[in-house]
């Protein structure tokens, strides 16, 4: 039995862990995978205020990871399978323990979005699907392609365009969606090719990838290339991890909240991605979880 149960080691979830600690409360963090969620799989991490020279994703975590020792939080790894949220004392389900609190903060994020094209579900993890941080360095002087155009994608590409002899950003708008930083930073990278309305449509192989067909919007043509052994990184978006949370009323997947971070159900908190809101942002993670942690601790 706890004071309060956070579902989610991100940003988010850390934040509102250290300040529901600071403030008395006995505290459990329920992650499944790795202390910094999302952010530990990026490159680069930028536009934060008081980063680090050359902040990365890991080093970030790492940091958060640090913060919860010394405020000795309690962290558990496990994933969570069934959450009760309606009633005085919530319940969370893992594959190994029930857990019990009076409060409950769900900071479990987003997943990425798949393409759901031919020969993904086949080659994933094994060419397309990748990650920039994790798997660069296997395609050191190969051709990458980066599918998204958002400042995620754009930030990757850069920095995959450091590693890789091309990196080629397939992006189905008539402009990329990334800030002008970026854009003038992609724009002066002598190895990145920008193709605007373009999509993958299929890839083919089996132990990697053979060949790519790349679909052009402007008069729906299909390229098909042959090119074994490229890497292919998706940064198309995500989806909510709110699959759980049949409890809650949920608009477009995400839960609202109100300027507490309070849900529906009263002693339910959301923090971070998982949220409606219009800005999904390392800053605004924090930013809601400091508003959970400490609405949910003094009342």
């Amino acid at each position: 039995m706890y004071d309060i149960l956070i579902i989610g080691g991100g940003p988010a979830g850390i934040s509102a862990a250290i300040y529901a600690k600071s403030r008395g409360c006995n505290v459990l963090v329920l992650e499944q995978s790795q202390i910094g969620g999302q952010i530990s799989m990026v490159s680069h991490v930028t536009h934060y205020c008081g980063l680090m020279k050359d902040e990365s994703g890991r080093t970030f975590s790492n940091r958060l990871k640090q913060q919860l020792n010394d405020a000795n939080i309690e962290v558990q790894f496990e994933r969570v399978t069934q959450v009760k949220l309606q009633g005085e004392i919530k319940e969370v389900k893992t594959i190994r323990n029930t857990y019990q609190a009076s409060k409950i903060i769900l900071a479990n994020g987003t997943v990425p979005r798949k393409l759901n094209i031919p020969g993904e579900k086949e080659l994933y993890k094994k060419g397309i699907g990748l990650n920039a941080l994790q798997d660069a360095q296997d395609y050191k002087h190969k051709h990458v392609y980066v599918i998204g155009g958002s400042d995620g994608a754009a930030k990757e590409a850069l920095y995959l365009s450091t590693i890789a002899s091309k990196v080629s950003i397939l992006h189905f708008e008539k402009t990329l969606a990334c800030i002008d930083e970026f854009k003038k930073k992609i724009s002066e990278a002598k190895n990145i090719e920008v193709c605007l309305e373009t999509r993958l449509h299929a890839v083919y192989g089996k132990e990697q990838i053979e060949a790519l067909d790349i679909l052009d919007l402007k008069d729906n043509s299909i390229k098909h290339i042959e090119e074994s052994g490229c890497g292919i990184f998706v940064y198309a978006g995500s989806i909510p991890n709110t699959s759980l949370y049949t409890e809650l009323k949920l608009e477009n997947g995400y839960i609202p909240v109100d300027k507490n971070q309070q849900a529906a159900i009263p002693g339910v908190y959301a923090a971070g991605d998982i949220c409606v809101k219009q800005v999904r942002q390392v800053a605004t993670a924090v930013a809601d979880g400091a508003i959970a942690g400490i609405h949910a601790a003094i009342h």
